[in-house]
């Protein structure tokens, strides 16, 4: 291969130490602006300072100190727009580090097929809480509004409910077996909790559903969240 095919190679992948973090902060920059809203000269430069030098052009250009316009145009938003730029890099190394499917919600299953359909098919690495009830049988209701909390906390976990009547075994889930929680990973089943609720108080919480099942080794650890999360600008 050519030296500036080399050249070309090592600038299309991801830059690393402080030259390169300051080059993708830079381009992040750029991108989240309102390109149109700025003055044409101000967004000719960032979109210069955005793009990455090659090694000559940095033994070259790279040593001059940096302008005051180049140091306005920095300054200007930097705080807003580091906030995005840090919370979406916490985000992507999340990701990385994370396997499988995500979800949302406690999902409803309508029929016996669709009950067997999300153990036998879902993801190998994804654990598959199901929440067997009736209407109307004491802790159903009470635990559904548990796993709709965790659901929230436990993104990779697909929580589900299923009506023991459209299950397929009705018969198997009579009321004071209700509600059940049945647990399973790569079509193999981890947990068979009947009655779960006597393991807890009258009125029992979420947190009470989560440490008895992480008590099991049946829930992952939390998602991770940047600190401040909560107060990032629209």
């Amino acid at each position: 291969m050519s030296d500036r095919g080399l050249v070309e190679e090592e600038l299309a992948v991801s830059h690393t130490g402080p030259k390169g973090v300051i080059n993708d902060w830079r381009k992040f920059k750029l991108e989240s602006m309102d390109q149109e809203s700025l003055p044409p000269n101000k967004r000719e430069l960032l979109k210069q300072m955005s793009s990455p030098l090659n090694p000559k052009e940095e033994s070259l250009g790279s040593s001059h100190k940096m302008s005051i316009q180049e140091y306005e145009l920095l300054k200007e938003d930097d705080e807003q727009c580091l906030r995005k730029y840090r919370k979406q890099c916490m985000q992507e190394m999340h990701e990385r580090l994370s396997f499988g499917p995500r979800f949302n919600g406690v999902h409803e299953l309508d029929s016996g097929e669709a009950f067997l359909e999300v153990i036998e098919k879902e993801h190998r690495l994804t654990v598959v809480v199901v929440h067997i009830y009736k209407a109307g049988v004491k802790g159903c209701e009470v635990l559904d509004r548990c796993l709709d909390c965790l659901a929230a906390q436990y993104p990779s976990v697909k929580f589900c409910r299923i009506n023991a009547a459209v299950s397929g075994a009705g018969e198997h889930f009579s009321d004071n077996v209700l509600p059940a929680v049945l647990v399973y990973k790569g079509g193999e089943m981890l947990g068979n909790f009947l009655a779960i609720t006597q393991h807890f108080n009258d009125e029992f919480l979420a947190t009470d559903v989560e440490a008895f099942l992480t008590e099991y080794g049946l829930l992952p650890e939390k998602d991770f969240r940047p600190a401040g999360d909560e107060a990032d600008v629209e």
